[in-house]
Order: C-alpha cells, then structure tokens, then sequence
C-alpha cells in the first residue's frame, strides 16, 4: 500500500501540472487529463488546510479538552 503524499508534494505536483498546461504544448488528451488531475489535487489540498485550520483554532485546556480560540461575542 503506498503512502500518502505529503502536502508539499501535491502542492509540488499541482504546479508541475499548471505549468505544463500554461506552457500549452501537449495534446488535447493529456491536457485534460492533467487539468482533472490538478483539480483533484487542489481539492485534496484546499481540505488539508481547511483541517489544519480547524485544529490550529483550538487550545488544549488543563483538563486536555479542546476549546476554540474564538470566543462567542456577549454584544450580539
């Protein structure tokens, strides 16, 4: 079973892939078969950060609960 690639490493590819395309060079079939590769990847990616977020957003009490670093405004 292969591992799974690392953030950098779909962020290395997606690049690869959008300079391959802007380059403009390949056949109509590889570039659309790359263009849904690198959606693929962005999504995977826009998900990677979207959970670092979420976890970056909370703070481990004394207790080792997490609670979020923004706190509910009392003026609304």
């Amino acid at each position: 079973m292969a591992e799974k690639a690392s953030f950098e490493d779909n962020m290395n590819k997606l690049e690869q892939i959008v300079s391959e395309l802007e380059q403009g060079d390949i056949p109509l079939e590889k570039a659309l078969s790359e263009f849904q590769k690198g959606v693929k990847l962005s999504g995977e990616l826009q998900s990677t950060l979207k959970n670092a977020e979420k976890t970056l957003a909370k703070e481990m009490t004394d207790d080792d609960s997490e609670v979020s670093f923004e706190k509910e405004s009392e003026d609304k």
